[in-house]
């Protein structure tokens, strides 16, 4: 599909904006440094605790397994792939530079806000790991074993589902793949979310808020920088340099 479209060009129904994107980019940095001054130390995260599988809620308590390091690292590896996908909604625009560096732009702002709200949620609400309950910390997770809500790995998958599925819809609103592309993305984004309950890492209603995180942001910035028809920037790669247009 991509080497076909390789020798077409079309404009991007995307586009960003400075002003916008400053706002937006300095929300998801502020995020994150807000999780950096919430004191996590106290009592209640205590390595002494001893926790058992009746405390935990009716809901979340069915699916509760011990750690499993193989599909902890499976499920990390793949979430960290996902970072491809907006190639994908490129495939009409792999000439355009302006395109690159916009969905650049969009990518990093979605991530930005996944890592801090998830970071700022996971500081805040201190929340015991599935494993922790069998009465043992896996080696390395001495920091993090408070960290359960809401599951950042699900978080980054849906968004990077979403984000494809936005981004294709609205760049090829007639093409065949719409529905594959979106089964797929999806269904690896819920294979990420059932890994991280099964390793043992995550409850059920952590994996369910991190998906709701991720698809919000998935589909929130790109639909803030859908393109107008009015003061827009455009980057346009030269044979001895770089010149900017702005189109009123």
């Amino acid at each position: 599909m991509m080497a076909t479209a390789f020798h077409s060009f079309a404009q991007s129904a995307y586009s960003y904006d400075l002003t916008k994107d400053l706002i937006i980019g300095g929300v998801s940095v502020g995020l994150t440094a807000a999780s950096l001054f919430i004191d996590t130390t106290s009592g209640s995260v205590s390595k002494d605790a001893v926790l058992h599988k009746s405390d935990v809620n009716p809901f979340d308590r069915p699916l509760m397994f011990n750690y499993n390091k193989p599909l902890d690292t499976a499920s990390s590896v793949i979430t960290c792939a996902l970072a491809v996908l907006p190639v994908v909604s490129l495939a009409g625009n792999l000439k355009d530079f302006n395109a690159w560096v916009t969905y650049g732009i969009m990518y990093g702002e979605s991530a930005l806000l996944v890592y801090g709200s998830s970071e700022l949620l996971k500081s805040t609400v201190m929340r015991y790991r599935p494993y922790f309950y069998s009465g043992n910390i896996p080696g390395g997770q001495g920091s993090d074993y408070y960290k359960s809500f809401p599951s950042r790995h699900t978080a980054f998958a849906f968004m990077s589902a979403g984000f494809l599925t936005s981004t294709f819809f609205t760049e090829y609103p007639d093409s065949p793949w719409k529905i594959p592309l979106c089964a797929v993305s999806y269904t690896v984004a819920a294979g990420i979310g059932a890994a991280r309950m099964c390793s043992g890492n995550h409850f059920l209603s952590d994996v369910l808020a991190g998906a709701a995180i991720g698809s919000v942001y998935g589909y929130l910035i790109p639909w803030l920088h859908l393109r107008k028809d009015a003061d827009r920037v455009s980057l346009v790669p030269l044979s001895n340099g770089l010149m900017v247009a702005l189109k009123f």
